[in-house]
């Protein structure tokens, strides 16, 4: 038995092993306490390991191209970062550091060490910590208004110069859906009865 309490009006349940698919309610006001999801660990560590090879990619291969003329420049993620802190925005390009390159690489990993042990019954302490900071971290975590404002920046650019989108591009599109789908498979109750009975 686990204990958990309603998100709605407080009320302390005892909550049974649950089959997958399955959800418990509140007996008081009726709102869902968790859902219990299938397959929860494996399709996690699937998913985050599909993101950590998207992450590679958009890191390290060209983000945007641009041509005018015989002029040709290629930019990375992090030479797009070097760039800001070249000309003195620091304020901007420390969040686009934080937001778009380490707290995915955080979140990534951080998966990959609970969920890891989880999969293979290993006892490790750390995960409770690492588990707890995972879900401070998670609304920081803002590609996709990173990929919104560079959408914009295409739109503009491409009047003045050719734009090619580079392959990092492409992976950094995947790494937003592929990171949201892997953060979606945790079930949380069943990470934290785990952690908790392993502790």
């Amino acid at each position: 038995m686990h204990k958990i309490a309603c998100h709605e009006c407080d009320l302390v349940h005892d909550i049974p092993p649950m089959p997958a698919r399955s959800a418990a309610c509140c007996v008081r006001c009726g709102s869902v306490l968790f859902r219990a999801k299938k397959n929860s660990i494996d399709r996690t560590l699937a998913w985050t390991f599909a993101g950590l090879v998207l992450y590679i990619v958009a890191v390290t291969y060209p983000f945007l191209g641009m041509k005018s003329g015989p002029i040709n420049q290629q930019t990375s993620l992090l030479s797009g970062v070097e760039q800001l802190f070249n000309q003195g925005i620091y304020s901007l390009a420390t969040l686009v550091l934080l937001t778009c390159v380490l707290l995915p690489l955080i979140e990534l990993l951080i998966l990959l060490f609970v969920f890891i042990p989880l999969k293979f019954n290993l006892r490790n302490k750390l995960s409770i910590p690492a588990f707890r900071l995972l879900g401070q971290i998670e609304p920081w975590s803002m590609m996709e208004i990173y990929m919104l404002g560079i959408l914009v920046s295409i739109v503009k650019l491409a009047k003045m110069a050719t734009i090619v989108p580079g392959l990092a591009v492409i992976a950094f599109g995947l790494l937003i859906f592929v990171l949201a789908f892997a953060l979606s498979a945790v079930d949380h109750h069943m990470v934290w009865e785990r952690l908790e009975r392993e502790s």
